[in-house]
């Protein structure tokens, strides 16, 4: 139309819609916007409404609404939730689905194996699995040692003999050596427990030759104690260099295994005629020596001597008794030293003490009396007998003078004099001196007293 004409009643109407419209779109909430600004805006919104109809329908498990292209909704409403924050982390279906179980009741969760208290039958073997194989079916599996070389025998058997020399169970021994595949080495270990044993002292002989015993039969073979003797008697000018007493005690534990039965009697004779080292014929005629002897009633089993604290009680007392009395024939003072140090119970030489203060108080004359106090004296200066041993020996003679003075009713004064002497060599110290009990006596004092009493002790 031209300038100053005024439209016609459908242009205006349209002119007029369309004005409206468009100021319409171009204001939102008071704000004039201009057409990019419009699409922005518009695009924005289609974004979130995608954004929360795409989180509802993750929720619903895909049952929620979903936006076609151009952002409608294709079916129903989208409604944001308005579940609260407490409620974000919450697992409960918020659509009130299922009926409160736990998941995969109960057995589900990380490093989870089933549910608590379920027990799994056995697993049936499919055929048809690919790596099936018919030839496993019926084995039987089980550990085998693998066979012990010879350069770890003797690092492996060593620590176990020499434990045993502690604790003195052939029991043990025995288990620990089944459990090793020994194998050729088996012969070997008699020959190691001596070699052992001949650097040790004389109760673990004794337990080596025990052992020796016990392993007869259960572990090794009387073919497997022969060629380890044979190898002992061939290596023993090595063995001497550091034990130069080696042949006669190699001799002793041939003696000892043929009383035990674990030689043959024939062993010793099979050697006659074939031997050319000096140390080899040493050793058979000791051992030879001794089976003669045990004709005339000795006992082979004691021929390493009293020894170790596994003795019973009663044999060690013995023991004490005869070194004593051997002392008090012979008089040497380093013989009884050496005797009472090889009974290896330095936890039990208060009983030595007991049983010579004893000897004394039993004893007639001076020279009991003077040579044991010398005995005492000359153990306590070299520490062979120590402070306390000494003194729980002389509190055990204070505790039994009642009883000892039944039989020998000069006990008490005797016990007085011996006890005034060691204090004197310095045997014990004036705290055990003033120990000492003494048994008050009635006596006349004189005869013009006219019979008074006195009371006064020795």
């Amino acid at each position: 139309a031209e300038v100053g004409t005024p439209p016609g009643p459908g242009v205006e109407d349209n002119g007029g819609s369309l004005l409206s419209n468009k100021n319409i779109n171009n204001e939102i909430n008071g704000n004039w916007l201009s057409s990019s600004s419009n699409s922005i805006h518009e695009a924005r919104l289609k974004a979130k409404a995608k954004r929360r109809l795409r989180k509802n329908s993750s929720r619903d498990s895909g049952r929620g609404d979903s936006l076609s292209d151009n952002g409608d909704a294709v079916r129903g409403t989208a409604v944001a939730p308005t579940s609260p924050k407490s409620k974000l982390l919450d697992r409960k279906s918020r659509l009130g689905k299922g009926r409160g179980l736990p998941k995969k009741g109960g057995a589900g969760g990380k490093g989870v194996w089933g549910r608590s208290g379920e027990v799994y039958g056995p697993e049936e073997v499919d055929e048809k699995d690919p790596n099936y194989d018919e030839a496993q079916e019926n084995c039987v599996y089980e550990t085998v040692a693998p066979p012990l070389e010879e350069k770890d025998f003797e690092k492996t058997v060593s620590p176990i003999v020499q434990e045993y020399f502690e604790h003195g169970d052939t029991n043990e021994v025995a288990e620990l050596l089944a459990e090793l595949n020994l194998g050729p080495m088996r012969s070997e270990v008699p020959s190691l427990a001596v070699s052992l044993a001949l650097e040790a002292k004389a109760s673990h002989r004794e337990l080596t030759s025990r052992l020796l015993a016990d392993l007869c039969g259960s572990v090794l073979s009387r073919s497997d104690m022969e060629s380890s003797f044979d190898k002992l008697l061939r290596e023993l000018p090595d063995l001497v260099l550091d034990t130069p007493g080696a042949p006669q005690l190699v001799g002793q534990f041939i003696a000892r295994a043929v009383s035990d039965q674990i030689l043959s009697k024939s062993y010793i004779e099979s050697y006659k005629g074939r031997v050319g080292c000096q140390y080899t014929r040493a050793a058979l005629d000791r051992a030879a020596v001794l089976l003669k002897m045990t004709m005339g009633g000795l006992r082979i089993d004691n021929q390493w001597g009293a020894g170790g604290g596994q003795r019973p009680v009663m044999q060690l007392v013995k023991e004490m008794n005869l070194l004593l009395k051997e002392y008090i024939l012979s008089g040497d003072i380093k013989e009884a030293e050496r005797c009472l140090r090889d009974l290896e119970v330095p936890h039990f030489h208060h009983e030595f003490v007991y049983e010579a203060i004893v000897m004394v108080l039993e004893s007639k004359g001076d020279k009991t009396f003077k040579m044991v106090l010398q005995l005492l004296k000359a153990l306590s200066a070299s520490s062979s007998i120590t402070v306390d041993q000494m003194r729980r020996g002389y509190e055990r003679v204070y505790m039994d003078i009642a009883e000892i003075n039944i039989d020998v009713p000069r006990a008490y004064f005797i016990l007085e004099q011996f006890v005034d002497q060691s204090f004197n060599t310095g045997v014990i110290d004036v705290k055990i001196r003033d120990l000492c009990p003494c048994r008050g006596r009635k006596r006349f004092v004189s005869e013009g007293d006219g019979g008074v009493v006195k009371l006064e002790s020795y």
